[in-house]
C-alpha cells in the first residue's frame, strides 16, 4: 500500500439525507463528503443518530430521503469495511476468530487459504494479539478479545475506507494503546470514520471533528473538540461547535 495525503477527491457523498422511524425524525438535512486521506472523529449524544449515519453511509440502511454515492478509481467498486459495536454481533454463532477474521476477506481476489491470504491472517492475529486464539469459538472470548476478532475482519481487506462504532468498547487499556497506535500507521493510506467516546486520543489524529445529534456539527479545532466536553453526552459547546447555515458539513 502506498502513502497518500488528504486530497480532496471525495470517495463517499451523502447529500439532502434525512433519516425517520415512524414518526421519529433521526437525522435530518445531512451533507458529508467524506474525501480521500480522511480521518473523521465522529461523537454526540446517545441516540443522536451517530450509528444510523454510518449505517447509512455503508448503504446498510436506505434513507428516507437523500442520496449515497461512491467514488473510486477506474471501474473497480470502493473498498469499504465497517467495525460494528458488539452487541451487534451473535456471541453464539458457532465460529472461530481465525473464520470470523477470514470474513473480511469476502468479495476481494484473495483466498484465505492462499500464499496472500495466509500472510494477511499472520499480519491480522499479531496487530490484534490474538494469534493463540486463532482457533477459539467466539463465544469463548471476552468482550474485548470479540471487538479485537472485528478489528482484524475489518482491517484484513486494507479497505480504502474503513468505518469504526465505538471500537473502544470492551478493549483494556493495554490494547487501547495498542489501538492508537494501529490507526497511526493505517491513516496514511486508509480513509478513516470513527465514532467513539474515548475521543481525547482521537481527536489529535483526527483532521475533521464532527458532532452529531439529529444534526451534523462542525468541531473547528481538535483542542476544542475536547476542552468543551464534545466527547461527552450531552449538546456541543457553542464555543466548540459553530454551525453552517445550514447546520451541515460540507
Amino acid at each position: 500500500m502506498s502513502e497518500t495525503d488528504i486530497t480532496g477527491v471525495p470517495l463517499v457523498r451523502l447529500a439532502g439525507v434525512e433519516m425517520s422511524w415512524g414518526r421519529k425524525k433521526v437525522l435530518s438535512d445531512v451533507d458529508l463528503t467524506v474525501n480521500k486521506g480522511d480521518f473523521i472523529a465522529i461523537t454526540g449524544p446517545n441516540g443522536g443518530g451517530k450509528t444510523t449515519l454510518l449505517r447509512i453511509m455503508l448503504r446498510l440502511l436506505k434513507p428516507t430521503r437523500g442520496t449515497v454515492e461512491y467514488f473510486s478509481e477506474g471501474n473497480s467498486s470502493l473498498r469499504l469495511s465497517y467495525l460494528p459495536q458488539k452487541n451487534m454481533i451473535d456471541y453464539h454463532f458457532p465460529i472461530t476468530v481465525e473464520q470470523v477474521i477470514a470474513m473480511g476477506l469476502e468479495g476481494t481476489d484473495i483466498r484465505p487459504k492462499s500464499e496472500e491470504g495466509r500472510k494477511r491472517m499472520a499480519e491480522m492475529l499479531d496487530l490484534t494479539g490474538l494469534g493463540n486464539h486463532r482457533d477459539s469459538a467466539i463465544g469463548s472470548l471476552s468482550g474485548g478479545q470479540l471487538q479485537r476478532a472485528l478489528l482484524g475482519r475489518a482491517l484484513i481487506s486494507r479497505p480504502e475506507v474503513l468505518v469504526l462504532d465505538e471500537p473502544l468498547s470492551y478493549v483494556d487499556k493495554r490494547f487501547e494503546h495498542r489501538f492508537y497506535h494501529i490507526m497511526q500507521h493505517i491513516k496514511p493510506f486508509t480513509t478513516i470514520v470513527l465514532v467513539s467516546h474515548e475521543i481525547t486520543e482521537i481527536a489529535a489524529m483526527a483532521n475533521r471533528h464532527i458532532n452529531v445529534d439529529g444534526r451534523i456539527e462542525i468541531c473547528h479545532s481538535a483542542s476544542h473538540f475536547v476542552r468543551y466536553g464534545c466527547d461527552m453526552d450531552h449538546d456541543p459547546h457553542p464555543e466548540c461547535c459553530e454551525c453552517h447555515p445550514d447546520r451541515s458539513v460540507k
